[in-house]
């Protein structure tokens, strides 16, 4: 894979990401963190972005174990940060769009990257509509179980 294609991933990561920064500090944050901000919807909207970008990332050489690597960084991210106040302080920290393309980088100078699969990107969006499913279903409950709070007191 040529540099210049590189950039593109680059670029999303980074929108993502790390793109905007606190006036006075150096705290780097992205529109994940910004969308995350909208309680639940935000987190799947975020993840189906991630989602993409892991896919663009399978195209573009990742091999299986890599893939796996990025799919529990998404995860990791969407689920820590679907958790109100703690999940958004996470996303600031965490930044999985900047590790995964970081996993790419690495896979690729060391040369093991051996092009695109289509069963490869077959399983990846399986495994993102799964992932997707076990988020909602959380959230859900997370919900449920906020609202029983509230009505309890």
């Amino acid at each position: 894979m040529a540099p210049v294609e590189f950039k593109y991933l680059d670029t999303m990561s980074d929108l993502l990401d790390s793109r905007f920064r606190f006036p006075g500090t150096k705290i780097r944050f992205g529109l994940d963190f910004l969308v995350g901000l909208v309680p639940f919807a935000g987190d799947v909207v975020t993840f189906a972005f991630s989602g993409l970008l892991v896919i663009s990332m399978v195209r573009h050489g990742a091999s299986g174990m890599v893939v796996v690597k990025m799919l529990g960084n998404i995860l990791l991210d969407a689920l820590v940060g679907s958790i109100p106040v703690l999940g958004d302080l996470f996303d600031l920290s965490f930044k999985a769009n900047r590790r995964n393309y970081r996993l790419l980088q690495e896979h690729y100078q060391a040369g093991k990257h051996g092009g695109s699969a289509i069963p490869v990107i077959l399983a990846v969006i399986f495994m993102l509509l799964l992932m997707s499913f076990l988020i909602i279903f959380i959230a859900f409950k997370v919900t449920g179980w906020l609202f029983d709070q509230i009505q309890a007191f």
